[in-house]
């Protein structure tokens, strides 16, 4: 494979079952959601090799087909979706044509090249800790994240069910809209935003060569709602929550793979394999703070966000980093990004990333987050920015 190809197999296609809103309109989906008769890799060679085939498309394809969508193509995926970075040890790195020296970022990477490069419409990913916000910021799309259990995950290859979402990304707004409306079709929409949060610790995580671009955009989202507030929503500090997101994170992954990492002993990539053998010496009954802290968490932002409140935050701390940097450098970037993304992730909040602007010709996003089950207020909201 080219290792600017956004695709695993660009030859799979299917066609719309159906006429719906999404006539005319093509997509991709990531290597780990189920097409009938397909194996879906993971991003991982010994994965591929020790699975088999789907036996039905997972519900979420079958939606958007009916809906009137055609599907193109399985895109790239970090291995195990167990990334934000975008480059593949087997598979190469997705181009980001709005940056080729940088990454793309992940593990949706393949889907946020084939949108961006415009080979499709809109594609499909998956979101635990930010994988569809982060490689949509990067490459200057529209990145959507669903309350988490919105829909059905059947047919998704889990990483950490508790916080799994499947997203989707365009570049056109009203698209992303359209897409909303068939996968959240039992949703009532409720489009009033009475109070805009300016979270002052997610803003000052922002790098100092993109903080004046983001702030002279920002006034942009004041205008979306009644009134505005700048204060503070983590009075343990987002790093606290980051931590216990990715502590809480691990334990899962480790339940969900642990059995097939023993018994298969695959080969990963760098950075990957140490991930998992952290991931390996987590307990439950040693971290039993972190669950606490989830639920206070969870039952606080549920309280400031009520039915009409939202959040704006930078969606990343500052540009896609340059390609192949060291994993030290990466980790150090992942772990101020988590405090970011995990905001959403530990709510089970819909969050959607808005390309408002560029620094240097490289995209930077800002994101918007409402309560659970607010989704479609945030995407008609979207639609509102220019």
């Amino acid at each position: 494979m080219n290792e600017n190809s956004a695709y695993v197999n660009k030859d799979i296609e299917l066609n719309p079952t159906s006429e719906g809103n999404l006539t005319g309109l093509t997509f991709s989906t990531k290597d780990v959601i189920a097409i009938r008769d397909y194996t879906n890799g993971a991003g991982n060679p010994d994965w591929l090799l020790t699975h088999q085939p789907a036996e039905k498309n997972a519900p979420v394809i079958d939606k958007l087909l009916k809906s009137g969508a055609t599907l193109k193509g399985t895109t790239v995926t970090d291995e195990m979706m167990y990334s934000l970075n975008g480059e593949n040890y087997f598979y190469g790195t997705p181009l980001n044509p709005k940056a080729p020296d940088r990454i793309p970022g992940g593990s949706s990477s393949g889907s946020a090249s084939a949108v961006a490069t415009d080979v499709v419409d809109f594609a499909l990913g998956t979101d635990t800790g930010g994988s569809v916000r982060i490689p949509s910021a990067y490459c200057g799309l529209y990145g959507f994240r669903p309350t988490h259990d919105v829909f059905s995950m059947e047919g998704v290859i889990p990483l950490a069910q508790s916080f799994d979402t499947v997203g989707w990304m365009s570049k056109n707004p009203d698209k992303m809209l359209k897409i909303g409306d068939v996968l959240l079709e039992n949703q009532i929409e409720n489009k009033t935003i009475r109070r805009v949060i300016i979270p002052e610790e997610a803003w000052a995580l922002l790098d100092g060569e993109v903080t004046e671009a983001l702030s002279d955009v920002l006034p942009l989202f004041k205008n979306i709602g009644q009134t505005t507030d700048r204060t503070t929503i983590s009075d343990k500090g987002l790093a606290t929550w980051a931590d216990t997101f990715r502590v809480l994170q691990g334990m899962e992954i480790w339940t969900e793979h642990g059995g097939w990492i023993e018994a298969e002993n695959p080969t990963f990539g760098p950075g990957i394999a140490e991930r998992f053998a952290w991931a390996s010496t987590l307990y439950p009954e040693e971290h039993k703070d972190a669950f606490l802290l989830q639920k206070q968490v969870k039952d606080h932002l549920s309280s400031i966000l009520a039915e009409d409140n939202v959040i704006v935050i930078p969606t990343t701390p500052g540009k896609a980093p340059q390609r192949n940097l060291s994993n030290e450098e990466l980790n150090h970037r992942r772990a101020k990004t988590m405090q970011l993304t995990c905001i959403a992730g530990l709510g089970g909040l819909p969050q959607v990333t808005i390309p408002m602007t560029e620094v240097d010709g490289v995209p930077v996003g800002i994101s918007i987050i409402a309560n659970r089950f607010q989704d479609k207020k945030l995407l008609q909201a979207v639609t509102k920015i220019t």
